[in-house]
């Protein structure tokens, strides 16, 4: 079993340099020497035949009950090296009929209104002080926005919050609408910067109570409000309509019923803003590992999954972002300050967590950084009219916004 895990590693990895230390001691290095180097080693004899079969799936779970031990170096640095080889994972006829067969099950995950709760409770609904540990102070869970370059975790993600309400064109007293508006800063912003009338829905029973609390304590009781409810389930009209970070939780299977839900609550003038992760390349199946794990009924997608359910609900495609490398910036922040506190995260859960948790945090950084992942930021209208000729407002709403938000900040920090 050494020789052939030998063989099935040398074929995969030929950048980076990663050796190898078998369940009965045997080692070995694969890959041309260049950075990044780590080792790992297995402890369990059976370890290696359940990589060799699903790689994809088996790895994650093996680095989490203790089976594969990373012995030099982190599991960053061992992930790193295989997203950089990532290409040639399809050398092995087995791996290529996984892909394909999961690949064409892509669109028969039933993300239903009960499904949908209980995939979003699978992540969300997890101890508060979890994501206390490594998210802003605003509680922000999707790609910050860096200006510059070497903003702190809660600049870049002020930040963010700016640079989508430029977009979004907001004007005093607009009805806003925020699907999956999570623990409520980007609705909070929107109401307390921007003046307008906001509704943020989730489906998580932690992030609500979280929500409003915020919402009582800043007093904004008038000008926003937070549901537990499916997107679905919106009969109202607004004048915008934002989605932050939830987009991935739709299901390939929906994206026509998502776009027509937009078309019909979206006001005739109205601008929606898509926040999301996605694919820059070919459309592909969700990582086997994280869809168990982390991210249950969860799909990346690529703009060619995107544009026929925009088009055919009718929705004019006004703006594109692509946001490249933003999100490997904010994953090397959660994961930093994640593992910085790594003995808060036991306390709460074990170790096997916190195993799940800083794999899941390595895998998705050096996913943004050698993949093809991106973020995708879609603005969305009804008439060819709703936003100006080109994208100076950006810049401009941008200025304004952080003005108005400065005196906020400055004013929140010395309370």
């Amino acid at each position: 079993m050494d020789r052939i895990l030998d063989v099935f590693l040398s074929t995969l990895i030929k950048e980076g340099s990663l050796e190898i230390e078998t369940a009965s001691g045997r080692r070995f290095t694969v890959g041309d020497g260049s950075p990044p180097t780590a080792a790992v080693r297995f402890r369990d004899p059976s370890a290696a035949y359940k990589l060799m079969l699903n790689p994809g799936l088996r790895f994650g779970e093996l680095f989490m009950n203790g089976q594969v031990e990373v012995t030099r170096g982190t599991i960053y640095e061992v992930l790193t090296i295989g997203s950089r080889n990532i290409r040639r994972f399809n050398k092995f006829v087995w791996l290529r009929m996984i892909e394909r067969l999961r690949g064409a099950l892509r669109r028969t995950k039933r993300n239903h209104i009960k499904q949908s709760q209980r995939n979003v409770a699978h992540h969300y609904d997890l101890d508060g002080g979890l994501y206390g540990l490594f998210l802003d102070q605003d509680r922000q869970y999707s790609c910050a926005y860096f200006e510059r370059g070497g903003e702190t975790l809660d600049e870049a993600q002020l930040a963010k919050k700016r640079h989508i309400a430029a977009k979004l064109l907001i004007e005093p007293g607009n009805r806003i609408l925020d699907i999956g508006c999570g623990w409520g800063g980007m609705a909070l912003y929107l109401a307390e910067i921007c003046g307008a009338n906001v509704t943020g829905i989730t489906l998580s029973k932690e992030q609500l109570a979280v929500a409003e609390k915020r919402l009582r304590d800043a007093g904004q009781t008038t000008r926003a409000q937070f549901l537990l409810k499916d997107y679905r389930e919106v009969d109202q009209r607004f004048d915008r309509i934002v989605s932050v970070g939830m987009f991935e939780h739709v299901g390939l299977g929906f994206y026509d019923v998502f776009f027509q839900k937009i078309a019909n609550m979206l006001d005739d003038n109205g601008v929606a803003l898509i926040h999301t992760i996605g694919n820059a390349g070919t459309p592909a199946p969700t990582n086997p590992w994280v869809m168990k794990y982390i991210f249950p009924g969860g799909y990346i997608p690529s703009l060619s999954d995107i544009m026929p359910a925009i088009e055919r609900a009718g929705l004019i495609l006004t703006d594109v972002e692509i946001l490249r490398l933003h999100y490997a910036e904010t994953l090397k922040q959660w994961r930093e300050r994640f593992l910085a506190r790594r003995a808060e995260a036991e306390a709460l859960y074990d170790e096997r967590f916190c195993r799940m948790w800083e794999f899941y945090l390595a895998a998705a950084e050096s996913s943004f950084r050698y993949e093809s992942t991106v973020n995708f930021q879609l603005q969305v209208t009804k008439s060819l009219y709703a936003v100006p000729f080109t994208r100076d407002y950006i810049a401009a709403c941008e200025n304004e916004l952080r003005r108005r938000d400065s005196i906020a900040w400055g004013l929140r920090i010395a309370g």
